[in-house]
């Protein structure tokens, strides 16, 4: 039988794969790969440290700074978002929670739903992407979508939601969103190299995401210049690995806040998940991930606290990732299967 190296290798060649693969087994890191080019134009090849985008990753981070922001007594998951944006955003249902935000099922509005976006690769964003370089700058966007349903009564994935719950954050903690995500997950998670980069001024060891495959056009018009509650910050597989150990030592929120972050919250059977607080559940088992899908970006970080296992697959190509994925949920030891 092949071995998961050269079972890595293989599906890594036959897709194109751009970026980096690491594995880890009850503590033990037993594959850690990388692919293809950080940038094409220069001949730069992906190392194991090179910071990739994440996309929706971020929002695992930014759930993780309102329950840290819960757990300090700043608000509650039952905090109605009214009570924060104040004449902002109107058209938000004045009984939107912070749970409702953090669980998909606020119904608000979302200024970039994935479910009428077309290609991945079409520029989707409703403004100018170099306007967007803070979160209070996101408000032009997110205002003027009306509610789609009532607040709690439906899980609808939902961006704009992440965005509203970092503008929250900052104004009840009067810091900016980065700072926050840098104090209260980056330094209790030792994460050294997690960070929001600006898209126009890389640092050499960000990867550049690429629209296709092959070819050298770049994602920069795509995305917002700065991200912020939904997606845009750059991390590597050592510090997603690293993530996951902090989390479940209880360094990042409590054990108990944990547990409800991971509690289900909803089914979601056209993507066999269940969905937690910002966290994606597996559907049957007790492993939880994140994922992000972007112009330009493919990630997804699984942990399975049944065997302390985690691999964690980035990639600076739009779907570049899931090849991958795939294969390795098939093939490392199963998680427990839950009630």
């Amino acid at each position: 039988m092949a071995s998961l190296t050269q079972m890595v290798d293989e599906h890594a060649t036959a897709s194109g794969f751009s970026g980096v693969v690491r594995v880890d087994v009850a503590g033990d890191t037993v594959l850690a790969r990388a692919y293809g080019m950080s940038d094409r134009a220069h001949a730069v090849p992906n190392t194991l440290d090179t910071q990739f985008g994440t996309a929706s990753v971020t929002k695992g981070f930014t759930a993780l700074v309102v329950l840290r922001l819960i757990e300090e007594g700043l608000l509650r998951l039952d905090t109605t978002i009214r009570q924060v944006l104040g004449v902002d955003l109107p058209l938000v249902a004045d009984a939107v929670t912070v749970e409702h935000l953090l669980a998909h099922r606020s119904g608000i509005g979302d200024y970039l739903d994935e479910g009428v976006v077309g290609d991945i690769t079409d520029n989707v964003m409703p403004v100018p992407v170099h306007e967007l370089a803070s979160t209070e700058r996101y408000l032009p966007a997110l205002d003027g979508h009306p509610q789609i349903s009532v607040p709690g009564e439906r899980f609808r994935y939902n961006n704009a939601g992440f965005v509203v719950l970092a503008l929250v954050a900052e104004r009840l903690s009067g810091r900016p969103f980065p700072d926050l995500v840098h104090a209260l997950v980056c330094e209790p998670a030792r994460l050294a190299q997690t960070a929001f980069l600006r898209s126009d001024q890389l640092p050499g060891r960000a990867a550049v995401g690429y629209l296709s495959a092959d070819g050298i056009r770049t994602n920069v018009l795509h995305l917002p210049v700065l991200g912020s509650g939904d997606g845009g910050l750059y991390s590597t597989a050592e510090d997603l690995h690293r993530l996951w150990s902090a989390l479940y030592a209880g360094r990042i929120v409590t054990l108990s806040t944990l547990t409800e972050m991971t509690r289900p919250r909803s089914d979601w059977p056209e993507e066999n998940r269940r969905y937690g607080l910002g966290i994606h559940l597996h559907a049957t088992t007790d492993t939880v991930f994140l994922e992000g899908l972007d112009a330009g970006v493919s990630c997804a970080s699984h942990h399975n606290p049944t065997t302390g296992s985690t691999f964690t697959v980035l990639s600076n190509t739009s779907g570049g990732a899931w090849p991958l994925v795939s294969l390795l949920s098939r093939i490392l030891p199963p998680a427990r299967e839950q009630n």
